[in-house]
């Protein structure tokens, strides 16, 4: 039996119904269920759910993490949160069209929707949240979710600065909720091939590890640069939240079209570009079976090439090599293919996602077939691990891994300080991009070392009221 089989909606059919919902009112329907939260049940209880709210209602919402969660009957959606009220009719759509052909009723439930997250937060009857919102919008949002009791699974990077990236783990960690990053080639569905080389690594199949070579995409320059005027339907000034004010235009913020990426994604104003889009999935593999999951480099030097003009700004092409503590060498670049080669001193092992993305429009998504997991010697692959020797977590899927975490109490597989120290590491390498010299980095004190240039890209300022600061001090 195939996935679509299994389910009440394909994933092509899910996609359709977001972009005509994108543009369509939802009516109201009546007779749903009364909303109670999770945690009043038992956990072997027939009522038992856990009541989800989404935040962001684009790209990865609508073609990942909606349609992952649907899967369980442990979930129920049950809010969205959106600054495009077009996205956010049409979130609510399409979740009310996913139940209706579930359960044969389209009165089963009416979804609650906000064109602010802050009141989706403050509605007790919600447990958990999806964060599936631009990079500038991951930190806040997730403490925020924190301080209100909401288990969190948060779209990765984790943060656009190291500094709201310490401050998101360590209020993530305090509150006690349990979080989870979209770091989804951990789990074995469905991607088997990353855990299973991290083990290899990790039981010392290719002898002591010397190196890892991680192959990331690069994206382009370009974008429409023209001023517009601002769309009656989106919240622009909370869109662009702590990142300083700056006019709109359409490439700079989300496309029309909701499968397609936004050009948010290759400005630096919000975001750092492919070394933290990709860089976290493939360094956060890397850290799995270097077993540095809670550290990070202490030597970086990089280069890379910065667009002279153009609205998009990220970095093009670059190359970095970092090195740990442990005497691994890391080198990352564009030109390596994409994903993770571990070199050790017996032979080594190549892992990758093959020619499948999470959606269509990632890059190097689609085009040939490609191998995905091979090796120096291939009789590498099929090697037995013992039980005394290291056995990593296993996964089934990254959603469902998150659901049954909320329910036992344990923590998951890609937890807040696991994920902050993945895009740590990324954001350490990008500043190292934007510096002229090797810097080294101290990964407990998560500073610079004698190097006062450097550590000021540790940090961004924060335009008020929005940001992790006005969070942290509103809080105090």
């Amino acid at each position: 039996m195939n996935e679509n089989e299994k389910l009440p909606y394909s994933r092509r059919d899910f996609v359709k119904t977001a972009v005509k919902g994108a543009v369509l009112t939802s009516v109201a329907v009546s007779g749903f269920p009364t909303i109670v939260p999770a945690s009043v049940f038992g956990k072997n209880a027939p009522s038992n759910k856990i009541n989800i709210g989404q935040i962001g209602c684009g790209r990865i919402a609508v073609t990942h993490d909606l349609i992952e969660t649907f899967k369980h009957e442990s979930a129920r959606i049950v809010a969205i949160a959106d600054l495009d009220s077009n996205r956010l009719q049409g979130g609510k759509k399409l979740v009310e069209g996913w139940y209706t052909k579930k359960t044969g009723n389209s009165n089963y439930i009416d979804i609650k929707t906000y064109d602010n997250y802050q009141e989706l937060l403050a509605n007790k009857d919600i447990d958990a949240v999806m964060i599936s919102t631009p990079d500038h919008w991951h930190a806040q949002p997730a403490i925020e979710a924190a301080l209100a009791g909401k288990h969190i699974y948060l779209q990765k990077p984790t943060s656009l600065t190291i500094e709201e990236g310490r401050t998101m783990s360590d209020m993530v960690k305090k509150s006690g909720v349990i979080f989870q990053l979209g770091s989804q080639q951990r789990s074995v569905n469905p991607w088997p091939q990353f855990k299973r080389a991290c083990e290899l690594v990790r039981n010392g199949r290719i002898g002591k590890l010397k190196s890892v070579q991680i192959g990331l995409p690069s994206d382009p320059a370009g974008g429409i640069a023209t001023e517009m005027p601002i769309p009656a339907n989106f919240n622009y000034d909370m869109w662009l939240g702590s990142t300083p004010y700056i006019y709109y235009t359409q490439d700079r913020v989300h496309s029309a079209d909701v499968e397609s990426r936004g050009g948010w994604l290759r400005c630096e104003q919000f975001g750092a570009g492919m070394i933290t889009g990709w860089g976290v999935h493939h360094i956060d593999i890397a850290h799995w079976g270097m077993n540095t999951e809670y550290t990070g480099p202490i030597e970086i030097e990089a280069k890379a090439e910065f667009p002279k003009n153009g609205l998009w700004n990220v970095h093009g092409s670059y190359e970095v090599h970092a090195k740990y503590a442990n005497g691994v060498d890391m080198f990352i670049n564009s030109k390596n293919p994409n994903g993770i080669k571990f070199e050790g001193t017996d032979g080594w092992i190549f892992v990758t996602r093959g020619s499948v993305g999470v959606t269509k429009t990632d890059p190097g998504a689609g085009g040939p077939p490609s191998k995905a997991f091979y090796a120096s010697d291939p009789g590498l692959l099929t090697s037995k691990i013992e039980p005394n020797e290291v056995h990593l977590y296993e996964s089934p899927e990254q959603h469902a891994n998150w659901l049954d975490c909320i329910q036992s109490g344990k923590p998951t597989i890609s937890p807040v300080e696991v994920a902050h120290r993945s895009c740590s590491a990324c954001l350490v390498a990008h500043a190292a991009m934007k510096s002229p010299k090797k810097l080294y980095w101290d990964p407990k004190k998560e500073v610079f070392k004698n190097d006062i240039e450097a550590n000021k890209l540790l940090s961004r300022p924060q335009r008020y009221p929005y940001g992790t600061n006005y969070i942290v001090n509103k809080k105090g």
